[in-house]
């Protein structure tokens, strides 16, 4: 691990957009890596858990003995970051859950799997979001969650549509949108000031 200036920050490289992750990091200065093995998740000072298929993303961390190590580093309160199915993986419920699914937790919600639609409704939307400056954020929905709600020690940092899509806890980010997608990359660089604080 690196200076809290400068912090490693992993990408949970099962599926989903890993690259444009390491790449969004990166821009927003730091030291950015794919984690699939336990032993890289210890290396690293916070995590994100990018988009894809939630249900896949649960049966991999099991495979590949991820699943326990990364919710003892949450319940420990390393940061975390999640996109999309990676929002559905920091609820401590879904409203809708696949046979077998689980989470890692660590968000006090209940979200919805495809809230908004299928893959060919995607779409982009301009999203407020509190604590990042400036305009609003450009959101790309694909296949996106939402929140149905939220418990009492989380915050909601952004609503589209009268549905909750950003919700922050404690060292917990998660967004139902990519901004990774985007090339803005405000909202990774918000999450590392929060790595930052949190070191």
């Amino acid at each position: 691990m690196t200076s809290p200036d400068v912090p490693v920050i992993g990408v949970l490289a099962l599926q989903g957009d890993v690259r444009e992750h390491l790449i969004a990091l990166a821009a927003a200065d730091a030291v950015a890596r794919p984690v699939r093995r336990p032993e890289e998740l210890a290396d690293v000072d916070a995590l994100v858990i990018p988009g894809g298929e939630s249900t896949t993303i649960s049966k991999l961390a099991v495979l590949f003995g991820l699943m326990e190590p990364l919710r003892e580093r949450l319940r420990a309160g390393m940061p975390v970051y999640g996109t999309c199915a990676g929002l559905i993986m920091l609820a401590d419920k879904i409203l809708d859950p696949r046979s077998g699914q689980e989470t890692f937790g660590g968000i006090d919600m209940i979200v919805r799997r495809n809230a908004f639609g299928r893959q060919n409704e995607s779409f982009e939307a301009a999203v407020d979001v509190k604590g990042i400056d400036g305009e609003p954020v450009e959101g790309v929905f694909i296949r996106a969650p939402w929140v149905e709600s939220v418990g009492a020690e989380a915050e909601v940092l952004a609503e589209h549509d009268g549905h909750i899509v950003a919700v922050r806890q404690g060292n917990a980010l998660a967004t139902s949108f990519h901004p990774e997608l985007t090339g803005d990359h405000r909202v990774h660089g918000l999450f590392v000031d929060m790595v930052r604080a949190g070191g």
